[in-house]
């Protein structure tokens, strides 16, 4: 079974201000947190994405080598590269994403005045609210 990542990279449009592979690595990660690209799915070579996404192979391999780097994908010589069955790896990334994103809104509470405790009743209201 091959993922389609293609799809997870061309999800958002591209940031000029930011190297591609820092923002391939962040879809393709948020892609295995989220469940999109299945343990063990296997990827498409290097040279196929970069084809596909009309992109240089070396920032496909970049992408490639952090995420190996993040042990959120394996690579085995002649069988290709997949996702991992690691599901230790995965939850870190997951609640490393999750921690990203609080942090955020955490800073977005900040800038309107809302306190942590305020942030949190807000968040219990829509959870009631559905």
């Amino acid at each position: 079974m091959e993922a389609d990542i293609t799809r997870e990279i061309q999800r958002f449009p591209i940031d000029p201000s930011r190297p591609l592979y820092e923002q391939f690595v962040e879809r393709i990660r948020a892609a295995i947190a989220r469940g999109h690209l299945e343990p063990g799915a296997r990827l498409p070579s290097v040279r196929e994405l970069a084809a596909a996404i009309r992109v240089n192979p070396t920032t496909i391999q970049r992408t490639y080598q952090e995420l190996e780097r993040e042990r959120l994908i394996v690579s085995y010589r002649g069988q290709g590269t997949f996702v991992t069955r690691d599901a230790g790896a995965i939850e870190a990334s997951r609640r490393a994403l999750a921690r990203e994103a609080v942090a955020r809104l955490r800073e977005t509470a900040k800038s309107l005045g809302l306190t942590v405790q305020q942030l949190i009743d807000l968040a219990r209201i829509e959870e009631e609210d559905g």
